[in-house]
């Protein structure tokens, strides 16, 4: 007798095996859960852990150093099992990786609630952390890992993208041909930065320490070519600026002891930053001074050796870039931080260089401009073909997201279910979840739409070394902002919502709030999405207006961002 959808599934993925597996999310047209909004819950939570997608997901690592999408493989068993019997009217509570209760809510109400890592501030430290994970009572959950809506180094890519590009209109008269970058790590997302470079028409040096990152981002297009000589990497970049051609050259080595070779050499790139795993320096940083497997023994059997080499090894790396930026190179610190690290360790002026995001971004968070996601549940890569096309018919004043939208398509591989991202701002993002429901109205997609973003946005981060770095009135602490906006999605109907402490910069130094969406085509769904994905960026001019940023303003008069009088003549 044929199984039923739900045991052939159970079966397929092996739940109640209890330990590591090949996992892969179902596809297709058929709901094995009780509604899209579960099933897609269920399917991107199994895609955060497709090898294609997963840095480690043997042992359930996403990206960012322990960046996990369920604590063990038991909680993994026990998430999938619970979303398959979830109600309509019921919500599911998971406390770091695990879940732990399902509540009675509202057949409008999220399906599921995630908090990751959550720490009372005097506690709220990489130490007790530890502590508490050897226990099995935590996990990081880094941003869109323990939310579920991880797409691989494509989700990152397109800020990356922009990032460069905006770098390009201030210091290179728009374009970076002709210009090196340099920078490290080829992670789940450092491995983004050398696509994104040539994209805008850069070459640029990326220095990884390990070979595996290395050949995975040759694999999937992401990095042209690779070398274990530095001089060879130099000479293959400073070729490639003057021939006045893109490239991307993957260096092996350990970004603290090329640095400062390169500078002994008189090698001075035009672009500095970083994007190891600085902000962990236990499992995220190997030091110099041994090789990658010595690294991984060393931090089992002496961990605050490990630690203290780390800690000296990330001083080394970001005076290395201070020099390079004393000698002429635009240096930015991407969002790791390495700079708060190096402070620590005794770098006095670790912060001389800013933040990408003061640096570049934060006239687009103005705006509520930021990261919009979206993956095909049908598995097929034709759905996201058609929603590319929807975009760039809707938005054709966008010349960047057009410019992207086409590059994407012809040269981004799809890692997992297929999947994109651009930036869209506020009354854009609302636009676009209507268009994405019609779209699977009408039948011209075959099944539902997910719709997230990275935990990266205009008002769902409070992180002083990154999203809030250097505020015009001082805020950069201030979490309250992350909870209003996570609040505000729960209120607003979607799908799932998540809160976390962390993100890429590591416990204590960071709190930020994720959403989720599910277009099916239904006249529900169409109230959730625009609901949602107005209020979402909503918060972020509002985040921005409060901290007394003109054009903020400006936004919310023009577009009818409601704001108090206090607000409207600000006197910050």
């Amino acid at each position: 007798m044929a199984l039923d959808p739900q045991k052939k599934l159970l079966e397929k993925l092996k739940i109640g095996l209890g330990k590591a597996r090949p996992v892969k999310a179902p596809t297709g047209t058929q709901l094995h859960c009780k509604s899209w909004y579960q099933e897609a819950a269920l399917r991107m939570l199994c895609n955060n852990l497709d090898p294609d997608n997963g840095e480690n997901p043997d042992e359930l690592i996403v990206y960012g150093g322990i960046g996990k999408a369920a604590r063990n493989w038991d909680c993994f068993d026990a998430i999938i099992r619970t979303l398959l019997d979830l109600e309509n009217d019921e919500t599911l509570l998971v406390q770091s990786g695990k879940p732990v209760g399902v509540i009675k809510t509202h057949s409008h109400s999220p399906r599921v609630f995630i908090a990751n890592s959550n720490l009372v501030g005097h506690w709220d430290n990489w130490e007790h952390f530890n502590l508490l994970d050897k226990k099995g009572l935590i996990m990081y959950g880094q941003m869109t890992a323990g939310s579920w809506i991880y797409i691989g180094s494509q989700g990152i890519l397109q800020g990356t993208y922009e990032t460069f590009a905006t770098l390009s209109d201030q210091h290179f008269d728009g374009s970076m041909t002709g210009k090196v970058a340099l920078s490290g790590g080829l992670g789940g997302m450092g491995g983004a930065q050398p696509l994104a470079v040539t994209m805008n028409g850069g070459v640029i040096i990326i220095v990884e320490v390990d070979r595996n990152r290395i050949q995975r981002r040759l694999d999937t297009g992401y990095l042209d070519v690779t070398t274990d000589n530095m001089d060879e990497a130099i000479k293959l970049a400073r070729q490639a600026a003057e021939d006045r051609k893109a490239l991307s050259v993957g260096l092996c080595g350990n970004c603290a002891e090329v640095l400062p070779k390169m500078i002994d050499q008189g090698f001075i790139p035009d672009v500095v930053t970083d994007q190891t795993s600085a902000h962990d320096e236990l499992n995220g940083y190997i030091p110099m001074g041994v090789d990658l497997e010595e690294a991984l023994q060393l931090r089992f059997s002496d961990p605050k050796k490990y630690i203290d080499m780390a800690m000296d090894s990330m001083a080394t790396h970001c005076r290395a870039i201070l020099e390079m930026q004393r000698r002429g190179a635009v240096a930015f610190d991407y969002g790791n931080n390495l700079r708060g690290q190096a402070l620590k360790a005794g770098v006095d002026n670790a912060m001389d260089y800013p933040g990408f995001i003061p640096a570049f971004i934060r006239p687009l968070f103005c705006e509520g401009e930021g990261p919009f996601r979206w993956a095909a549940l049908s598995g097929d890569p034709k759905d996201i073909a058609i929603t590319d096309q929807a975009l760039i018919d809707a938005f054709p004043h966008k010349k960047r997201m057009v410019r992207w939208l086409t590059m994407a398509g012809e040269q981004v591989r799809h890692m997992g279910l297929p999947a994109r991202i651009c930036w869209l701002g506020y009354g854009e993002r609302d636009k676009a979840g209507k268009l994405f429901n019609d779209l699977v109205r009408s039948g011209r997609i075959k099944a539902p739409i997910v719709i997230g973003r990275d935990h990266l946005d205009c008002g769902s981060v409070a992180s002083p070394f990154r999203e809030t770095e250097a505020m015009k009135d001082g805020s950069d602490a201030v979490a309250d902002w992350a909870l209003l906006n996570c609040m505000a999605s729960v209120a607003s109907g979607s799908a799932w919502t998540s809160f976390h402490d962390g993100g890429g910069v590591g416990i204590g130094y960071a709190m930020h709030a994720g959403q989720v969406c599910v277009v099916d085509g239904t006249d529900e769904a169409e109230q959730r999405v625009i609901t949602t994905l107005r209020n979402d960026p909503a918060t972020g001019i509002i985040r921005h207006a409060d901290a007394g940023y003109e054009r903020a303003v400006e936004v919310a008069q023009e577009r009818g961002v409601k704001l108090p009088m206090i607000n409207m003549f600000n006197q910050k």
